[in-house]
């Protein structure tokens, strides 16, 4: 508008005007900025002038900025807490409240008796710091309004931010009923889509369960077993059968609720914070075992970033049939085994069973007939069928491959490389001689040759366990995780895994190899150093030399 404009300081609540040359000559350079002053300059703009200022005025003006009715908040956001049994403590906001009314108060007085100028002001200020110091208390510049005690008072703002506030502590992360917590530890005789619960915390959290004409003699035999917490009637009435003198005696209803113990292939959901991708909440089967820890397959531990150094995890327990049904046909493990993100497995084969295996499928491993019929013991999908021995005389041995083979099933095809494979006997007629047996070759579900390792078995796309997922669906490969982890865990304790001294040791090649690539960093620093004395060098990007 081609008028000159003032600078505006604050200094805590005040607002200050400051001129560079005074408009008017009974004007002063600098002069204080009230409220009721901006509120009037906001209530004169125009509503062409608030639509120029991206505001519509049907929806907001500035002058609404300008709090001049403070909403009371209910005694639900405010309760007073009793101390010492009789006593009331009223809360902080209840008493912030309490000094606006009196400072109100205050100044309707001063308004009626006509006192001076100077304390209506000061009182004024008063009103105005317990207005401001309500809603934030951590003003920079301004003292904070404390209780008699010295204890600052809580804020609304202080309420709603940081980690503990409302909306972090209260609305994104909820404490819930029908959970659990404890460390987890590994167990690699359960199957992946399981979790081991201990047997305290089973009977602990329940299940509720409505009693029909065909569940009501299981569970009138959970209550005669101490199986069940509770029994609902249909007024609504809840017996605790935990103080009740003789349960057995309570005979059930149609229509009524027992509240029944956590149990064998109840669907859970299973947590480890941080929560990251979907794969960090999956469902598991329980299968409740004594002692005090989560137990869990290895192979789940890589979705959820886990290991078993400490690491607790948390355990929910659904109660009612749709979020069964979620749980069953969304969440469960195998269905998840392939990750939407990169379309490859999100869990492959670790740890000892990712050593045994590579053993295993050695060209030199030969299992005699007893241990090969002890090891199919282990097997849950065997048929029955044995094959032929792979050396019949002097007595039949059977290979680590043979043994692998039967875990597999039939509509798995495979060709891959072991890891170490050498990239020049990819060309060649002979392509397919392998001196180092590095080529893997699986023709429906027969492991043919090569040596299996991480690159076969692992999260990597187009892995033997990539491919069991899309030909045979989520059931097959789920169980195919925990059958190769049965059958080779097995042989792993017959046929032992240790390491000397000597393997700590670097050899010759791996000293050259390192000798090497030092030489080259060098020779590039050098080149580097050359074109800048010769200043031909090229800046890269976000460098400025």
């Amino acid at each position: 508008c081609g008028r000159p404009q003032p600078k505006y300081r604050r200094s805590g609540l005040d607002l200050s005007i400051e001129w560079k040359e005074a408009p008017d000559e009974n004007q002063e350079r600098k002069t204080k900025l009230s409220a009721e002053r901006v509120l009037s300059i906001f209530k004169a703009i125009p509503d062409q002038v608030c639509h120029l200022l991206g505001m519509d005025p049907r929806h907001a003006r500035p002058d609404w900025m300008i709090i001049t009715v403070l909403p009371v908040p209910p005694m639900c956001v405010r309760p007073s807490v009793l101390v010492f049994g009789t006593a009331r403590s009223q809360d902080d906001l209840t008493y912030n409240l309490a000094n606006i009314l009196k400072a109100n108060k205050t100044l309707r007085e001063d308004e009626q008796r006509g006192a001076a100028s100077h304390i209506f002001d000061e009182h004024l200020q008063y009103l105005q710091y317990h207005c401001a110091t309500l809603i934030d208390n951590d003003m920079p510049g301004m003292p904070q309004s404390c209780h008699k005690s010295g204890r600052p008072l809580k804020s609304i703002k202080a309420r709603l931010k940081g980690k503990e506030g409302r909306i972090r502590g209260n609305l994104m992360g909820k404490r819930v009923d029908f959970s659990g917590r404890t460390v987890i530890t590994p167990d690699p005789n359960l199957a992946i889509d399981q979790v081991g619960v201990p047997r305290s915390i089973a009977q602990n959290l329940t299940i509720p369960e409505i009693v029909t004409p065909f569940n009501i003699e299981w569970l009138q035999e959970l209550i005669r077993r101490n199986a069940a917490k509770y029994i609902i009637w249909d007024t609504g009435d809840r017996i605790d059968l935990r103080f009740h003198p003789k349960p057995s005696d309570l005979h059930l209803q149609c229509g009524y609720i027992v509240e029944r113990h956590m149990m064998d292939d109840d669907l859970v959901v299973f947590n480890r914070q941080p929560t990251l991708h979907k794969m960090s909440m999956m469902s598991h089967r329980v299968k409740v075992l004594p002692w005090s820890t989560f137990r869990l397959n290895l192979s789940v531990t890589t979705p959820y970033n886990a290991d078993f150094d400490g690491d607790e995890m948390n355990l929910h327990l659904p109660q009612s049939v749709e979020s069964k049904a979620e749980l069953s046909q969304l969440m469960m493990v195998p269905r998840l085994i392939i990750t939407p993100q990169s379309n490859r497995p999100v869990m492959g084969i670790v740890q000892d069973t990712l050593t045994a295996v590579r053993k295993m499928t050695r060209r030199d491993v030969f299992i005699e007939k007893c241990d090969f019929m002890n090891l199919l013991m282990y097997l849950p999908s065997w048929d029955g069928h044995i094959p032929q021995a792979a050396i019949l005389k002097p007595k039949p041995l059977w290979t680590g491959k043979q043994l692998f083979s039967l875990i597999l099933p039939r509509e798995v095809n495979c060709v891959r490389t072991h890891s170490q494979h050498p990239d020049e006997e990819d060309s060649g007629p002979n392509k397919w001689i392998s001196p180092g047996d590095t080529k893997v070759l699986v023709e429906n579900g027969r492991l043919l040759s090569g040596i299996l390792c991480k690159k076969t078995l692992g999260t990597s796309a187009g892995s033997l366990l990539h491919i069991a997922f899309m030909e045979c669906g989520h059931h097959i490969a789920g169980r195919l995780y925990y059958h190769i982890q049965l059958v080779v865990n097995n042989w792993l304790m017959l046929e032992g895994h240790s390491i000397g001294i000597a393997d700590t040791i670097a050899d010759q090649q791996t000293y050259d190899t390192i000798r090497s690539t030092i030489g080259k960093a060098k020779l590039e620093v050098n080149k580097v150093i050359e074109r800048a004395h010769r200043d031909s060098l090229d800046p890269s990007p976000g460098n400025s030399l």
